[in-house]
């Protein structure tokens, strides 16, 4: 193999890596704020809630699906938590709840597309307008209080945003999962070649219903770490937040056609958008030049999936 050859590969392999590093530097080229332990920490922070759903989100874009609804159902799960604690239960019940009602909706979606032949982006599209309606008729518009247990979701331990330790709580869970479970790995053979993995004697149906399960408890888990960063829970939060976890999954190096995909790689796509949204609000950069940029890099990362896929 050629150095040019050794390059390549490198850099297919570790794209997202470079990238990142390369965004670090010019951000701190710009701006000499950004490198700071306050900002640092701030930007982790920033990254925590995306790349939560961009952790769930892996598991379904390794198995050739696309989940539209992690968004509305982190803000259904935070504010069914809030409405649980206003009827006078325990506080860590709130805890409890929110990560059940995203796993609830997760299967929803995963029955829907494995045995009600939905195709992905229909089924997520339908939990999406469900799960915000839901938010709105619960809430009745009106932002949820928060428990103390869920608000220390938002503080700090031993100088550590908590936000910060629940992201890499998700991470190992999601790296072990994938790489070190028969589960994970019979993702990538039905994300590879669906067919192929059923002619294996793969239980596809239940696979595909328990990935979307796993996207929506993922959700629900985001959605209380928001919450607690908040100390309340927003009926419109987290909108958009769908389109963020899909962006972060794919400039991390996975596959949207699915059987390509690592945790790594999402969790430095979450950094990577966080990094530049960050920089470009140390640089005063309106926000509606931060969501020209922020598609621009999308754009380029599934453009990049595409030419990788093509080459030999």
């Amino acid at each position: 193999m050629t150095g040019a050859q050794k390059v390549g590969r490198f850099l297919s392999e570790n794209g997202a890596l470079v990238g990142l590093v390369l965004v670090c530097v010019a951000m701190w080229i710009a701006t000499p704020k950004f490198l700071t332990t306050t900002n640092l920490l701030n930007v982790g922070v920033q990254a925590a809630v995306v790349a939560i759903l961009a952790f769930g989100m892996t598991y379904v874009i390794v198995a050739a699906g696309i989940d539209l609804s992690v968004g509305s159902v982190a803000a259904l799960s935070a504010v069914a938590a809030g409405w649980v604690a206003a009827a006078g239960t325990p506080g860590f019940l709130a805890l409890i709840v929110g990560p059940l009602v995203g796993l609830a909706a997760g299967l929803v979606s995963g029955w829907a597309t494995a045995y009600g032949k939905l195709p992905a982006f229909i089924a997520t599209l339908a939990m999406l307008s469900v799960a915000r309606g839901l938010t709105l008729v619960i809430s009745g518009g009106r932002p949820q209080s928060m428990p103390p247990e869920v608000s220390w979701l938002g503080s700090r331990v031993f100088g550590i945003p908590v936000p910060i330790l629940v992201m890499l709580l998700m991470f190992a869970i999601t790296a072990f999962v994938l790489n070190r479970t028969v589960f994970g790995r019979s993702l990538y053979a039905v994300g590879g070649n669906e067919e192929a993995a059923r002619l294996s004697g793969l239980p596809v149906k239940r696979l595909t219903t328990w990935v979307f399960a796993l996207s929506g408890l993922y959700a629900g888990i985001a959605g209380m770490v928001l919450a607690g960063r908040l100390a309340s829970a927003q009926p419109q939060a987290a909108v958009g937040y769908e389109l963020d976890a899909i962006a972060a999954v794919v400039i991390g190096g996975a596959s949207l056609a699915g059987g390509v995909g690592r945790a790594t790689g999402t969790l430095i796509g979450a950094l990577v958008l966080a990094v530049i949204r960050n920089g470009l609000n140390l640089l005063n950069v309106s926000s509606f030049w931060q969501q020209v940029v922020i598609g621009l890099v999308i754009a380029l990362a599934v453009g990049i999936d595409v030419l990788r896929r093509k080459a030999p």
